[in-house]
Protein backbone atom coordinates (compact mmCIF):
# COMPACT_ATOMS: atom_id res chain seq x y z
CA UNK A 1 0.00 0.00 0.00
CA UNK A 2 2.92 2.39 0.52
CA UNK A 3 6.16 3.19 -1.20
CA UNK A 4 9.37 2.29 0.62
CA UNK A 5 11.96 5.00 1.11
CA UNK A 6 15.34 4.55 -0.52
CA UNK A 7 18.47 5.20 1.55
CA UNK A 8 19.46 8.82 1.20
CA UNK A 9 22.80 8.34 -0.54
CA UNK A 10 24.35 10.05 -3.55
CA UNK A 11 24.00 6.86 -5.62
CA UNK A 12 20.31 6.60 -4.77
CA UNK A 13 19.81 10.24 -5.68
CA UNK A 14 21.61 9.69 -8.95
CA UNK A 15 19.41 6.77 -9.92
CA UNK A 16 16.28 8.90 -9.44
CA UNK A 17 17.59 12.16 -10.79
CA UNK A 18 15.87 14.03 -13.59
CA UNK A 19 13.73 11.39 -15.26
CA UNK A 20 12.62 12.16 -18.82
CA UNK A 21 9.78 14.62 -18.74
CA UNK A 22 6.67 14.15 -20.84
CA UNK A 23 5.62 16.86 -23.27
CA UNK A 24 4.08 19.79 -21.40
CA UNK A 25 0.71 21.27 -22.17
CA UNK A 26 0.63 24.92 -23.17
CA UNK A 27 -0.37 27.47 -20.55
CA UNK A 28 -3.42 28.46 -22.58
CA UNK A 29 -4.63 24.84 -22.80
CA UNK A 30 -3.94 24.09 -19.13
CA UNK A 31 -5.54 27.37 -18.11
CA UNK A 32 -8.56 26.41 -20.22
CA UNK A 33 -8.92 23.10 -18.35
CA UNK A 34 -8.65 24.86 -15.01
CA UNK A 35 -10.93 27.68 -16.12
CA UNK A 36 -13.72 25.33 -17.16
CA UNK A 37 -13.48 23.40 -13.89
CA UNK A 38 -13.29 26.54 -11.77
CA UNK A 39 -16.21 28.10 -13.65
CA UNK A 40 -18.49 25.36 -12.35
CA UNK A 41 -17.21 25.93 -8.84
CA UNK A 42 -17.65 29.69 -9.05
CA UNK A 43 -21.18 29.32 -10.38
CA UNK A 44 -22.00 27.07 -7.42
CA UNK A 45 -20.32 29.67 -5.22
CA UNK A 46 -22.81 32.19 -6.54
CA UNK A 47 -25.63 29.75 -5.81
CA UNK A 48 -24.30 29.51 -2.26
CA UNK A 49 -24.38 33.30 -1.95
CA UNK A 50 -27.90 33.31 -3.40
CA UNK A 51 -28.94 30.97 -0.60
CA UNK A 52 -27.48 33.35 1.98
CA UNK A 53 -29.12 36.36 0.31
CA UNK A 54 -32.57 34.77 0.03
CA UNK A 55 -32.74 33.10 3.44
CA UNK A 56 -30.82 35.61 5.57
CA UNK A 57 -30.46 38.87 3.61
CA UNK A 58 -27.92 41.52 4.66
CA UNK A 59 -28.91 41.23 8.33
CA UNK A 60 -27.33 40.48 11.69
CA UNK A 61 -26.98 36.73 11.10
CA UNK A 62 -25.36 37.10 7.67
CA UNK A 63 -22.99 39.80 8.92
CA UNK A 64 -22.03 37.54 11.84
CA UNK A 65 -21.29 34.61 9.50
CA UNK A 66 -19.12 36.75 7.22
CA UNK A 67 -17.17 38.14 10.16
CA UNK A 68 -16.71 34.67 11.69
CA UNK A 69 -15.41 33.32 8.39
CA UNK A 70 -12.92 36.17 7.91
CA UNK A 71 -10.02 34.80 10.01
CA UNK A 72 -10.25 31.14 8.84
CA UNK A 73 -10.66 32.46 5.29
CA UNK A 74 -7.65 34.76 5.72
CA UNK A 75 -5.54 31.86 6.94
CA UNK A 76 -6.96 29.69 4.14
CA UNK A 77 -5.78 32.15 1.50
CA UNK A 78 -2.37 32.43 3.16
CA UNK A 79 -1.77 28.70 3.65
CA UNK A 80 -3.94 27.05 1.02
CA UNK A 81 -3.96 29.48 -1.90
CA UNK A 82 -1.04 31.72 -1.04
CA UNK A 83 2.17 30.98 0.79
CA UNK A 84 1.82 27.21 1.14
CA UNK A 85 0.67 26.66 -2.43
CA UNK A 86 3.42 28.76 -3.98
CA UNK A 87 6.21 27.50 -1.71
CA UNK A 88 5.19 23.85 -1.92
CA UNK A 89 4.64 23.76 -5.70
CA UNK A 90 8.00 25.44 -6.34
CA UNK A 91 9.89 23.10 -4.01
CA UNK A 92 8.00 19.98 -5.10
CA UNK A 93 8.61 20.81 -8.79
CA UNK A 94 12.33 21.29 -8.18
CA UNK A 95 12.58 18.07 -6.17
CA UNK A 96 10.71 16.17 -8.87
CA UNK A 97 12.91 17.57 -11.66
CA UNK A 98 16.23 17.03 -9.90
CA UNK A 99 15.73 14.01 -7.61
CA UNK A 100 12.78 12.10 -9.04
CA UNK A 101 9.47 10.76 -7.76
CA UNK A 102 10.66 8.99 -4.61
CA UNK A 103 12.15 12.08 -2.98
CA UNK A 104 9.20 14.17 -4.16
CA UNK A 105 6.72 11.79 -2.49
CA UNK A 106 8.77 11.86 0.68
CA UNK A 107 8.66 15.67 0.68
CA UNK A 108 4.87 15.62 0.16
CA UNK A 109 4.43 13.32 3.17
CA UNK A 110 6.65 15.45 5.36
CA UNK A 111 4.75 18.61 4.42
CA UNK A 112 1.33 16.97 4.88
CA UNK A 113 2.20 15.56 8.30
CA UNK A 114 3.82 18.79 9.42
CA UNK A 115 0.69 20.68 8.43
CA UNK A 116 -1.51 18.36 10.47
CA UNK A 117 0.61 18.99 13.59
CA UNK A 118 1.04 22.76 13.20
CA UNK A 119 -2.45 23.63 11.99
CA UNK A 120 -4.12 21.47 14.64
CA UNK A 121 -2.50 23.74 17.21
CA UNK A 122 -3.61 26.84 15.27
CA UNK A 123 -7.18 25.53 15.10
CA UNK A 124 -7.19 24.77 18.83
CA UNK A 125 -5.93 28.29 19.54
CA UNK A 126 -8.61 29.80 17.32
CA UNK A 127 -11.34 27.89 19.15
CA UNK A 128 -10.06 28.86 22.59
CA UNK A 129 -9.46 32.53 21.78
CA UNK A 130 -12.51 33.07 19.56
CA UNK A 131 -13.96 35.87 21.79
CA UNK A 132 -10.75 37.87 21.60
CA UNK A 133 -10.53 37.39 17.83
CA UNK A 134 -14.11 38.56 17.34
CA UNK A 135 -13.57 41.64 19.51
CA UNK A 136 -10.67 42.62 17.24
CA UNK A 137 -12.84 42.31 14.11
CA UNK A 138 -16.02 44.08 15.23
CA UNK A 139 -15.79 47.82 15.69
CA UNK A 140 -17.15 49.01 19.07
CA UNK A 141 -19.52 51.45 17.38
CA UNK A 142 -21.07 48.84 15.09
CA UNK A 143 -24.55 49.24 16.60
CA UNK A 144 -24.57 51.78 19.43
CA UNK A 145 -28.37 52.25 19.38
CA UNK A 146 -29.30 48.59 19.96
CA UNK A 147 -27.10 46.83 22.56
CA UNK A 148 -29.25 43.67 22.45
CA UNK A 149 -28.72 43.29 18.70
CA UNK A 150 -25.00 43.98 19.07
CA UNK A 151 -24.83 41.30 21.79
CA UNK A 152 -26.63 38.79 19.56
CA UNK A 153 -24.20 39.50 16.73
CA UNK A 154 -21.17 39.03 19.00
CA UNK A 155 -22.51 35.79 20.47
CA UNK A 156 -23.30 34.40 17.00
CA UNK A 157 -19.92 35.42 15.61
CA UNK A 158 -18.01 33.74 18.45
CA UNK A 159 -20.00 30.51 18.10
CA UNK A 160 -19.47 30.33 14.33
CA UNK A 161 -15.79 31.26 14.59
CA UNK A 162 -15.28 28.17 16.75
CA UNK A 163 -17.21 26.01 14.28
CA UNK A 164 -15.35 27.30 11.23
CA UNK A 165 -11.74 27.22 12.42
CA UNK A 166 -11.17 23.49 11.59
CA UNK A 167 -11.93 24.44 7.98
CA UNK A 168 -8.35 25.75 7.83
CA UNK A 169 -6.77 22.32 8.32
CA UNK A 170 -8.96 20.59 5.75
CA UNK A 171 -8.49 23.22 3.08
CA UNK A 172 -4.70 23.34 3.61
CA UNK A 173 -4.43 19.58 3.07
CA UNK A 174 -6.51 20.10 -0.08
CA UNK A 175 -4.00 22.74 -1.23
CA UNK A 176 -1.08 20.32 -0.94
CA UNK A 177 -3.04 17.73 -2.91
CA UNK A 178 -3.78 20.34 -5.56
CA UNK A 179 -0.10 21.30 -5.78
CA UNK A 180 0.94 17.68 -6.27
CA UNK A 181 -1.66 17.06 -8.97
CA UNK A 182 -0.90 20.31 -10.81
CA UNK A 183 2.81 19.50 -10.88
CA UNK A 184 1.89 16.12 -12.36
CA UNK A 185 -0.11 17.96 -15.05
CA UNK A 186 -3.46 16.95 -13.52
CA UNK A 187 -5.49 20.17 -13.49
CA UNK A 188 -9.13 19.14 -13.86
CA UNK A 189 -9.76 17.28 -10.58
CA UNK A 190 -8.04 19.77 -8.23
CA UNK A 191 -9.68 22.71 -9.98
CA UNK A 192 -13.10 21.11 -9.68
CA UNK A 193 -12.51 20.07 -6.06
CA UNK A 194 -13.81 23.42 -4.88
CA UNK A 195 -17.09 22.44 -6.55
CA UNK A 196 -17.44 19.81 -3.83
CA UNK A 197 -16.89 22.50 -1.23
CA UNK A 198 -19.85 24.45 -2.57
CA UNK A 199 -22.00 21.32 -2.89
CA UNK A 200 -21.29 20.41 0.74
CA UNK A 201 -21.78 23.98 1.94
CA UNK A 202 -25.13 24.39 0.15
CA UNK A 203 -26.74 21.00 0.74
CA UNK A 204 -25.17 20.35 4.13
CA UNK A 205 -25.84 23.92 5.23
CA UNK A 206 -29.52 23.82 4.32
CA UNK A 207 -30.00 20.39 5.93
CA UNK A 208 -28.40 21.51 9.21
CA UNK A 209 -30.26 24.83 9.08
CA UNK A 210 -33.57 23.01 8.67
CA UNK A 211 -32.75 20.79 11.67
CA UNK A 212 -32.05 23.85 13.83
CA UNK A 213 -34.85 26.13 12.52
CA UNK A 214 -37.40 24.21 10.40
CA UNK A 215 -40.04 26.95 10.27
CA UNK A 216 -37.53 29.62 9.30
CA UNK A 217 -36.10 27.57 6.41
CA UNK A 218 -39.55 26.40 5.24
CA UNK A 219 -40.84 29.99 5.11
CA UNK A 220 -37.71 31.13 3.32
CA UNK A 221 -38.03 28.43 0.68
CA UNK A 222 -41.69 29.28 0.11
CA UNK A 223 -40.87 32.97 -0.32
CA UNK A 224 -37.99 32.20 -2.66
CA UNK A 225 -40.01 30.02 -5.03
CA UNK A 226 -42.95 32.43 -5.00
CA UNK A 227 -40.80 35.59 -5.29
CA UNK A 228 -42.29 37.02 -2.11
CA UNK A 229 -40.69 39.34 0.43
CA UNK A 230 -40.30 38.23 4.03
CA UNK A 231 -40.19 40.29 7.22
CA UNK A 232 -37.12 40.33 9.38
CA UNK A 233 -36.67 37.47 11.89
CA UNK A 234 -33.38 37.79 13.78
CA UNK A 235 -34.16 34.97 16.22
CA UNK A 236 -34.91 32.44 13.50
CA UNK A 237 -31.93 33.59 11.43
CA UNK A 238 -29.62 33.20 14.43
CA UNK A 239 -30.58 29.55 14.81
CA UNK A 240 -30.53 28.73 11.10
CA UNK A 241 -27.18 30.38 10.32
CA UNK A 242 -25.38 27.90 12.61
CA UNK A 243 -26.39 25.19 10.15
CA UNK A 244 -24.71 27.09 7.30
CA UNK A 245 -21.48 27.22 9.32
CA UNK A 246 -21.59 23.44 9.81
CA UNK A 247 -22.29 22.98 6.10
CA UNK A 248 -19.21 25.05 5.27
CA UNK A 249 -17.15 22.69 7.41
CA UNK A 250 -18.57 19.69 5.53
CA UNK A 251 -17.71 21.38 2.24
CA UNK A 252 -14.09 21.88 3.27
CA UNK A 253 -13.77 18.19 4.10
CA UNK A 254 -15.22 17.18 0.71
CA UNK A 255 -12.81 19.50 -1.13
CA UNK A 256 -9.90 17.55 0.35
CA UNK A 257 -11.35 14.04 0.09
CA UNK A 258 -12.36 14.35 -3.58
CA UNK A 259 -8.68 14.64 -4.56
CA UNK A 260 -7.47 11.55 -2.68
CA UNK A 261 -8.23 9.03 -5.48
CA UNK A 262 -6.31 11.16 -7.99
CA UNK A 263 -3.37 11.40 -5.59
CA UNK A 264 -3.19 7.61 -5.48
CA UNK A 265 -3.48 7.47 -9.26
CA UNK A 266 -0.34 9.60 -9.75
CA UNK A 267 1.61 7.49 -7.25
CA UNK A 268 1.29 9.23 -3.89
CA UNK A 269 1.06 7.00 -0.79
CA UNK A 270 0.79 8.40 2.71
CA UNK A 271 3.58 7.53 5.18
CA UNK A 272 3.80 8.43 8.89
CA UNK A 273 7.02 10.46 8.59
CA UNK A 274 7.66 13.79 10.27
CA UNK A 275 10.70 16.04 10.24
CA UNK A 276 11.04 19.80 10.37
CA UNK A 277 14.79 19.51 9.67
CA UNK A 278 14.49 17.96 6.23
CA UNK A 279 16.03 20.29 3.62
CA UNK A 280 12.93 20.27 1.42
CA UNK A 281 10.66 21.06 4.37
CA UNK A 282 13.05 23.78 5.51
CA UNK A 283 13.00 25.30 2.03
CA UNK A 284 9.18 25.32 2.06
CA UNK A 285 9.25 26.96 5.51
CA UNK A 286 11.88 29.50 4.45
CA UNK A 287 9.80 30.46 1.44
CA UNK A 288 6.55 30.49 3.41
CA UNK A 289 7.70 32.85 6.15
CA UNK A 290 8.00 35.96 3.95
CA UNK A 291 5.54 34.53 1.42
CA UNK A 292 2.82 34.60 4.08
CA UNK A 293 3.19 38.36 4.19
CA UNK A 294 3.60 38.50 0.42
CA UNK A 295 0.32 36.66 -0.11
CA UNK A 296 -1.53 38.43 2.66
CA UNK A 297 -2.52 41.71 1.06
CA UNK A 298 -6.01 40.95 -0.20
CA UNK A 299 -7.35 38.96 2.76
CA UNK A 300 -5.72 41.15 5.40
CA UNK A 301 -7.28 44.14 3.69
CA UNK A 302 -10.68 42.43 3.62
CA UNK A 303 -10.35 41.79 7.36
CA UNK A 304 -9.43 45.46 7.94
CA UNK A 305 -12.30 46.61 5.75
CA UNK A 306 -14.68 44.31 7.62
CA UNK A 307 -13.84 46.18 10.81
CA UNK A 308 -14.48 49.51 9.06
CA UNK A 309 -17.74 48.14 7.62
CA UNK A 310 -19.11 47.08 11.00
CA UNK A 311 -18.75 50.70 12.17
CA UNK A 312 -21.04 51.81 9.32
CA UNK A 313 -24.04 49.80 10.48
CA UNK A 314 -25.89 46.60 9.71
CA UNK A 315 -25.73 45.11 6.20
CA UNK A 316 -22.49 46.71 4.98
CA UNK A 317 -20.41 43.59 5.60
CA UNK A 318 -22.90 41.51 3.62
CA UNK A 319 -23.13 43.99 0.73
CA UNK A 320 -19.36 43.89 0.34
CA UNK A 321 -19.33 40.08 0.56
CA UNK A 322 -22.08 39.65 -2.04
CA UNK A 323 -20.27 42.02 -4.41
CA UNK A 324 -16.86 40.43 -3.98
CA UNK A 325 -18.34 36.98 -4.61
CA UNK A 326 -19.10 38.15 -8.16
CA UNK A 327 -15.52 39.39 -8.55
CA UNK A 328 -14.38 35.87 -7.66
CA UNK A 329 -16.11 34.50 -10.77
CA UNK A 330 -13.75 36.06 -13.36
CA UNK A 331 -10.82 35.80 -10.94
CA UNK A 332 -11.42 32.07 -10.62
CA UNK A 333 -12.17 31.48 -14.28
CA UNK A 334 -9.26 33.52 -15.58
CA UNK A 335 -6.84 34.82 -12.92
CA UNK A 336 -6.57 31.66 -10.82
CA UNK A 337 -6.74 29.42 -13.90
CA UNK A 338 -3.86 31.18 -15.63
CA UNK A 339 -1.84 31.35 -12.41
CA UNK A 340 -2.41 27.65 -11.68
CA UNK A 341 -1.30 26.65 -15.17
CA UNK A 342 1.68 29.04 -15.13
CA UNK A 343 3.30 28.16 -11.81
CA UNK A 344 4.47 24.58 -12.57
CA UNK A 345 5.86 25.65 -15.97
CA UNK A 346 7.61 28.68 -14.50
CA UNK A 347 8.95 26.61 -11.58
CA UNK A 348 10.47 24.04 -13.94
CA UNK A 349 12.06 26.77 -16.06
CA UNK A 350 13.49 28.43 -12.95
CA UNK A 351 14.79 25.10 -11.60
CA UNK A 352 16.66 24.54 -14.89
CA UNK A 353 17.91 28.19 -14.98
CA UNK A 354 16.10 28.75 -18.25
CA UNK A 355 15.26 32.44 -17.79
CA UNK A 356 14.25 32.92 -21.44
CA UNK A 357 11.53 30.30 -21.05
CA UNK A 358 10.59 31.76 -17.66
CA UNK A 359 10.25 35.24 -19.18
CA UNK A 360 8.15 34.01 -22.10
CA UNK A 361 5.89 32.07 -19.73
CA UNK A 362 5.18 35.06 -17.48
CA UNK A 363 4.63 37.45 -20.38
CA UNK A 364 2.25 35.04 -22.08
CA UNK A 365 0.31 34.59 -18.84
CA UNK A 366 -0.03 38.35 -18.35
CA UNK A 367 -1.23 38.90 -21.92
CA UNK A 368 -3.88 36.22 -21.45
CA UNK A 369 -4.86 37.88 -18.16
CA UNK A 370 -5.37 41.24 -19.91
CA UNK A 371 -7.40 39.68 -22.70
CA UNK A 372 -9.81 37.91 -20.36
CA UNK A 373 -10.15 40.19 -17.33
CA UNK A 374 -10.29 43.71 -18.80
CA UNK A 375 -13.58 43.11 -20.65
CA UNK A 376 -14.88 41.24 -17.60
CA UNK A 377 -14.16 44.26 -15.40
CA UNK A 378 -15.83 46.67 -17.82
CA UNK A 379 -18.89 44.44 -18.06
CA UNK A 380 -19.26 44.24 -14.27
CA UNK A 381 -18.94 48.02 -13.96
CA UNK A 382 -21.54 48.99 -16.58
CA UNK A 383 -24.00 46.18 -15.77
CA UNK A 384 -23.53 46.08 -11.99
CA UNK A 385 -27.14 46.70 -10.96
CA UNK A 386 -28.86 44.36 -13.50
CA UNK A 387 -26.39 41.57 -12.65
CA UNK A 388 -26.94 41.92 -8.90
CA UNK A 389 -30.73 42.02 -9.33
CA UNK A 390 -30.68 38.91 -11.52
CA UNK A 391 -28.51 36.90 -9.13
CA UNK A 392 -29.70 37.96 -5.68
CA UNK A 393 -33.09 39.72 -5.78
CA UNK A 394 -35.52 36.79 -5.97
CA UNK A 395 -37.73 37.39 -2.99
CA UNK A 396 -36.95 36.36 0.54
CA UNK A 397 -34.94 38.91 2.47
CA UNK A 398 -32.87 40.63 -0.27
CA UNK A 399 -34.50 43.93 -1.32
CA UNK A 400 -34.12 46.40 -4.22
CA UNK A 401 -32.20 48.71 -1.87
CA UNK A 402 -29.77 45.88 -1.16
CA UNK A 403 -29.40 45.45 -4.94
CA UNK A 404 -28.46 49.09 -5.42
CA UNK A 405 -25.96 49.11 -2.55
CA UNK A 406 -24.35 45.80 -3.58
CA UNK A 407 -24.16 46.97 -7.20
CA UNK A 408 -22.21 50.06 -6.17
CA UNK A 409 -19.73 47.90 -4.28
CA UNK A 410 -19.41 45.59 -7.29
CA UNK A 411 -18.56 48.46 -9.64
CA UNK A 412 -15.81 49.77 -7.36
CA UNK A 413 -14.45 46.25 -6.77
CA UNK A 414 -14.28 45.60 -10.52
CA UNK A 415 -11.83 48.48 -11.04
CA UNK A 416 -9.06 46.33 -9.56
CA UNK A 417 -10.05 43.00 -11.17
CA UNK A 418 -7.30 42.90 -13.81
CA UNK A 419 -4.61 44.01 -11.35
CA UNK A 420 -5.62 41.41 -8.80
CA UNK A 421 -5.55 38.65 -11.43
CA UNK A 422 -2.11 39.87 -12.49
CA UNK A 423 -0.89 39.64 -8.91
CA UNK A 424 -2.02 36.00 -8.87
CA UNK A 425 0.39 35.41 -11.77
CA UNK A 426 3.34 37.50 -10.60
CA UNK A 427 3.55 36.74 -6.86
CA UNK A 428 4.00 32.95 -7.18
CA UNK A 429 6.50 33.55 -10.00
CA UNK A 430 8.83 35.30 -7.55
CA UNK A 431 8.66 32.23 -5.32
CA UNK A 432 9.66 30.06 -8.27
CA UNK A 433 12.81 32.20 -8.48
CA UNK A 434 13.32 31.72 -4.72
CA UNK A 435 12.75 35.46 -4.27
CA UNK A 436 10.34 36.06 -1.41
CA UNK A 437 11.46 39.48 -0.20
CA UNK A 438 9.90 41.51 -3.01
CA UNK A 439 6.33 40.12 -2.71
CA UNK A 440 6.59 40.56 1.04
CA UNK A 441 7.56 44.24 0.78
CA UNK A 442 4.95 44.92 -1.92
CA UNK A 443 2.30 43.28 0.24
CA UNK A 444 3.24 45.29 3.31
CA UNK A 445 3.03 48.52 1.32
CA UNK A 446 -0.33 47.46 -0.09
CA UNK A 447 -1.70 46.83 3.40
CA UNK A 448 -0.64 50.30 4.49
CA UNK A 449 -2.16 51.76 1.31
CA UNK A 450 -5.47 50.01 1.97
CA UNK A 451 -5.71 51.31 5.52
CA UNK A 452 -4.97 54.87 4.41
CA UNK A 453 -7.47 54.79 1.51
CA UNK A 454 -10.17 53.05 3.60
CA UNK A 455 -9.85 55.49 6.47
CA UNK A 456 -9.80 58.50 4.14
CA UNK A 457 -12.83 57.39 2.13
CA UNK A 458 -14.90 56.32 5.16
CA UNK A 459 -13.96 58.85 7.83
CA UNK A 460 -13.18 61.95 5.73
CA UNK A 461 -14.83 61.61 2.30
CA UNK A 462 -17.98 59.89 3.59
CA UNK A 463 -18.07 57.29 0.80
CA UNK A 464 -19.20 54.54 3.16
CA UNK A 465 -18.98 50.97 1.93
CA UNK A 466 -18.17 52.07 -1.63
CA UNK A 467 -14.92 53.57 -0.30
CA UNK A 468 -14.01 50.19 1.19
CA UNK A 469 -14.60 48.50 -2.17
CA UNK A 470 -12.49 51.18 -3.85
CA UNK A 471 -9.65 50.68 -1.39
CA UNK A 472 -9.34 47.01 -2.37
CA UNK A 473 -9.05 48.01 -6.02
CA UNK A 474 -6.40 50.61 -5.25
CA UNK A 475 -4.46 48.00 -3.27
CA UNK A 476 -4.56 45.53 -6.15
CA UNK A 477 -3.31 48.13 -8.62
CA UNK A 478 -0.46 49.22 -6.34
CA UNK A 479 0.52 45.62 -5.62
CA UNK A 480 0.54 44.68 -9.30
CA UNK A 481 2.55 47.76 -10.30
CA UNK A 482 5.23 47.04 -7.70
CA UNK A 483 5.51 43.34 -8.56
CA UNK A 484 5.68 44.05 -12.28
CA UNK A 485 8.37 46.72 -11.80
CA UNK A 486 10.60 44.43 -9.74
CA UNK A 487 10.01 41.38 -11.95
CA UNK A 488 11.09 43.42 -14.95
CA UNK A 489 14.21 44.54 -13.11
CA UNK A 490 15.01 41.01 -12.05
CA UNK A 491 14.65 39.54 -15.55
CA UNK A 492 16.15 42.48 -17.41
CA UNK A 493 13.06 42.69 -19.61
CA UNK A 494 9.55 41.29 -19.67
CA UNK A 495 8.38 41.84 -23.24
CA UNK A 496 7.14 45.24 -22.13
CA UNK A 497 6.28 46.50 -25.61
CA UNK A 498 4.13 43.47 -26.35
CA UNK A 499 2.40 43.68 -22.97
CA UNK A 500 1.64 47.39 -23.38
CA UNK A 501 0.32 46.83 -26.90
CA UNK A 502 -2.00 44.06 -25.73
CA UNK A 503 -3.18 46.13 -22.74
CA UNK A 504 -4.01 49.20 -24.86
CA UNK A 505 -5.73 47.25 -27.64
CA UNK A 506 -7.80 45.14 -25.24
CA UNK A 507 -8.77 48.23 -23.22
CA UNK A 508 -9.96 50.05 -26.35
CA UNK A 509 -12.01 47.04 -27.45
CA UNK A 510 -13.49 46.70 -23.95
CA UNK A 511 -14.36 50.42 -23.85
CA UNK A 512 -16.35 50.12 -27.08
CA UNK A 513 -18.06 47.04 -25.67
CA UNK A 514 -18.85 48.83 -22.40
CA UNK A 515 -20.51 51.85 -24.05
CA UNK A 516 -22.72 49.69 -26.25
CA UNK A 517 -23.62 47.34 -23.36
CA UNK A 518 -24.67 50.27 -21.18
CA UNK A 519 -26.80 51.86 -23.91
CA UNK A 520 -28.44 48.54 -24.75
CA UNK A 521 -29.16 47.75 -21.09
CA UNK A 522 -30.80 51.15 -20.61
CA UNK A 523 -33.05 50.56 -23.61
CA UNK A 524 -34.09 47.10 -22.39
CA UNK A 525 -34.87 48.43 -18.90
CA UNK A 526 -36.99 51.22 -20.40
CA UNK A 527 -38.92 48.75 -22.56
CA UNK A 528 -39.34 45.85 -20.12
CA UNK A 529 -38.80 47.30 -16.65
CA UNK A 530 -36.64 45.76 -13.94
CA UNK A 531 -39.01 43.86 -11.67
CA UNK A 532 -39.72 40.57 -13.43
CA UNK A 533 -37.23 37.71 -13.67
CA UNK A 534 -37.75 37.49 -17.44
CA UNK A 535 -36.90 41.17 -17.87
CA UNK A 536 -33.72 40.75 -15.83
CA UNK A 537 -32.69 37.63 -17.77
CA UNK A 538 -33.22 39.39 -21.09
CA UNK A 539 -31.40 42.51 -19.92
CA UNK A 540 -28.30 40.71 -18.69
CA UNK A 541 -28.35 37.91 -21.29
CA UNK A 542 -28.76 40.13 -24.35
CA UNK A 543 -26.32 42.76 -23.06
CA UNK A 544 -23.61 40.19 -22.33
CA UNK A 545 -24.12 38.34 -25.63
CA UNK A 546 -23.92 41.56 -27.63
CA UNK A 547 -20.97 42.71 -25.50
CA UNK A 548 -18.97 39.54 -26.18
CA UNK A 549 -19.66 39.82 -29.90
CA UNK A 550 -18.69 43.50 -30.02
CA UNK A 551 -15.52 42.88 -28.01
CA UNK A 552 -14.50 40.00 -30.26
CA UNK A 553 -15.01 42.04 -33.43
CA UNK A 554 -13.27 45.09 -31.99
CA UNK A 555 -10.33 43.03 -30.75
CA UNK A 556 -10.02 41.35 -34.16
CA UNK A 557 -10.08 44.75 -35.85
CA UNK A 558 -7.41 46.00 -33.45
CA UNK A 559 -5.35 42.85 -34.20
CA UNK A 560 -5.06 41.49 -30.67
CA UNK A 561 -2.77 38.51 -31.32
CA UNK A 562 -3.76 36.62 -28.17
CA UNK A 563 -7.35 36.52 -29.39
CA UNK A 564 -6.26 34.83 -32.61
CA UNK A 565 -4.12 32.36 -30.67
CA UNK A 566 -6.99 31.49 -28.33
CA UNK A 567 -9.43 31.14 -31.25
CA UNK A 568 -7.01 28.84 -33.07
CA UNK A 569 -6.53 26.74 -29.92
CA UNK A 570 -10.30 26.38 -29.50
CA UNK A 571 -10.73 25.45 -33.15
CA UNK A 572 -8.05 22.78 -32.86
CA UNK A 573 -9.58 21.48 -29.63
CA UNK A 574 -13.17 21.22 -30.82
CA UNK A 575 -12.15 20.34 -34.39
CA UNK A 576 -10.19 17.36 -33.09
CA UNK A 577 -13.15 16.24 -30.97
CA UNK A 578 -15.50 16.57 -33.94
CA UNK A 579 -13.21 14.56 -36.22
CA UNK A 580 -12.84 11.92 -33.49
CA UNK A 581 -16.62 11.56 -33.13
CA UNK A 582 -17.20 11.46 -36.88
Amino acid sequence: MSNHEAPKTEDAAATTAAPPQPPRKSIARSAGIVGIAVMGSRILGLVREQVFAAFFGPGVANDAFNIAFRVPNLLRDLFAEGALSAAFVSTFSQTLAKKGDREAWRLANLVNNGLIVVLSLVVLGGIVFAPQIVDLLVAPSSNPTDPAQAGLMRELTIKMTRILFPFLLMISLAAVAMGILNTKDRFGVPASASTMFNVGAIIGGLVFSYLFAPDYITNGAWALFNHQKLPRDDAGAASAIIGMALGTLVGGMLQWLIQVPSLRAVGYRWQPVLSFRDEGVRQVMRMMAPAIIGSAALQVNIVVNTTFATSLGEGRVSWLQFAFRLIYLPIGMFGVAISTATLPVASRAAALDNLDEFRRTIAQALRLTFLLTIPSAVGLIVLNKPIIALIYQHGGRFTSYDTAMTGIALAYNAIGLTAYSGVRVLAPSFYALKETRIPMLASLLSIVTNYVVAKATVDYLGLGHRGLALSLSVVSIVNFALLFFFMRRKLGQLEGGSLLSTFVRVTLAAAVMGVLCWLLSQQIETALGTESLIARLLDVGISIAVGITVFYLAARWLKVKELDQMTAALQRKFGARFRKKS
